[in-house]
C-alpha cells in the first residue's frame, strides 16, 4: 500500500518565473521519503542505534506539472524492488485535482554508519519492503 503525505507549496518553493522549482520537487520527495521509512520503524534514533544510514545512490525524475504557490500536493511513495543492500522506491507528487506532477525512481543503499561501506539491509525493512511489494 502507498504510504501517502501531504503539504502546500510554500512561497520559497517558488523561482523567477512563478512555479516550484524544480530542486524542490526533490526535497518533496525526500520529506516524503523520510516520512514513509519512520513510519516503518526506522527513526533517526533507531538508525543511529542499529549505526546504518540508507543513502540515495540513483535519482530519476520525470517533471509532468508545474506546482504553484499554496497548491495542496501530496507525494505516495511505493518500494519497487528489493535486494540484499539496496532498494528501489516510487515517488509520485500529485496536484489537488489528482494530476501526476513528477515521479521518480529513487535507488537507495543501506550504508554502515561508521565505516561507509554497503552492508545487509535490516531484516525488519527488508520485511517490510517485501510485504509492501507483495501488497502491490
Amino acid at each position: 500500500m502507498a504510504h501517502r503525505f501531504a503539504f502546500t507549496v510554500q512561497s520559497t518553493d517558488i523561482d523567477v518565473i512563478g512555479h516550484v522549482n524544480n530542486a524542490k520537487y526533490l526535497e518533496y520527495m525526500e520529506w516524503a521519503r523520510f516520512d514513509w521509512i519512520w513510519q516503518l520503524g526506522f527513526t533517526l534514533d533507531e538508525l543511529k542505534r542499529r549505526a546504518v544510514m540508507p543513502v540515495v545512490v540513483n535519482i530519476n525524475i520525470n517533471y509532468r506539472k508545474e506546482l504553484h504557490m499554496r497548491e495542496e500536493v501530496y507525494a505516495l511513495t511505493t518500494a519497487l524492488r528489493v535486494g540484499e543492500k539496496s532498494f528501489v522506491i516510487r515517488h509520485e507528487l500529485y496536484n489537488s485535482e489528482e494530476v501526476l506532477a513528477a515521479d521518480a525512481d529513487v535507488t537507495m543503499v543501506m550504508i554502515d554508519a561508521n565505516t561507509r561501506r554497503s552492508v545487509a539491509l535490516p531484516d525488519e525493512l527488508k520485511a517490510a519492503l517485501e510485504k509492501e511489494l507483495a501488497a502491490t
